[in-house]
């Protein structure tokens, strides 16, 4: 461990020993590791580090080792540290994320402490039943509520892994003309929609952690988190743990489960429109933010499962209406 982290983590846990006991999985194209320590005589038994080494990998499992791609990685620790460091607080129970412990620097490398989730969400789910499924929809449409026409300050101007304008690497290999020729107008369109707020950017099921009884969930991982609208979370998720036929079956039913639980919270005396008004706009957006998502995979992997007859439908829906 290094010596300054050391003596950091003892300070801001309060305990007199801190021991790396397991690496719950490494970063993206071999940028660290997240880990979990003990601790010894402390309030609490665990936390979660986020160990990130900012040195240029050339470790992609998909070949994309340009300094672009480095860049955009590199600006999403500093998002991401920011996010817990200043936007975190603000999540309520109602769409938990791990509470910030501290953060650290030191040249190129950076530690995030955060709470060790596993204490009240142990739960991580590789396929959902429709029921899981609204627990995370009621995760989103919480976090969405809580920062409806929110600035992204410091966070990404425009939230999403996947966002064109970090992108142009995968942009020039799409080889679908029509899409290509629109992607520009199809971004515009989510961009430029009236209702904004702040959007997690990369919702797939594996960074959700649920309860024991699994009525409850919590996220991780914002290195995406930023401004846009809500329907960009809102596809990637049904998109990560429904098939293309299961998409096609209950994406209708789940977007009516969404925005009856979005209303629920809405405060109609904080804003100067209608819910119906915003829940009008988003059903318009998602079949465009399903396009947006597709011209992304078509050009980083073209082969990928998503790849689907449900999310080409929406993108021939969309083309069809530009």
């Amino acid at each position: 461990m290094n010596f300054n982290f050391e003596k950091y983590i003892l300070q801001v846990t309060e305990a007199t020993a801190a021991v790396e006991i397991e690496i719950i999985q490494s970063l993206w194209s071999g940028y660290g590791r997240i880990s979990r320590y003990r601790l010894d005589n402390a309030p609490s038994d665990t936390v979660v580090v986020k160990c990130i080494s900012l040195n240029e990998s050339n470790d992609h499992p998909r070949g994309w080792n340009t300094t672009y791609s480095h860049n955009r990685k590199v600006e999403s620790y500093k998002v991401e540290t920011h996010w817990y460091e200043k936007w975190s607080a603000k999540c309520s129970d109602h769409c938990r994320v791990p509470k910030m412990i501290g953060s650290y620097s030191e040249g190129h490398d950076q530690w995030i402490i955060m709470e060790d989730l596993n204490i009240f969400f142990p739960l991580r789910k590789y396929e959902l039943q429709l029921s899981e499924i609204k627990v995370c929809l009621k995760w989103l449409a919480n976090f969405h509520n809580t920062f409806l026409c929110s600035e992204p300050s410091g966070l990404w101007k425009v939230g999403t892994y996947w966002n064109l304008d970090t992108r142009p690497d995968e942009y020039k290999k799409i080889e679908h003309q029509e899409l290509k020729a629109k992607a520009h107008l199809i971004d515009k369109a989510l961009n430029q929609s009236k209702y904004q707020t702040i959007v997690h950017g990369d919702a797939k099921l594996a960074n959700f952690c649920f309860s024991e009884d699994g009525e409850e969930v919590a996220a991780v991982d914002f290195q995406y988190v930023g401004g846009g609208c809500g329907m960009k979370d809102v596809q990637y998720f049904l998109g990560s743990c429904l098939s293309s036929h299961e998409c096609g079956l209950y994406a209708g039913q789940l977007l009516d489960f969404y925005f009856s639980d979005l209303e629920r919270h809405f405060d109609t005396n904080k804003y100067d429109f209608e819910f119906k008004d915003l829940e009008e706009e988003w059903r318009k957006m998602y079949p465009i933010a399903c396009a947006d998502f597709t011209r992304f995979l078509l050009g980083w992997m073209p082969s990928h499962e998503k790849v689907n007859k449900y999310n080409l439908r929406m993108v021939n829906i969309v083309l069809g209406e530009l």
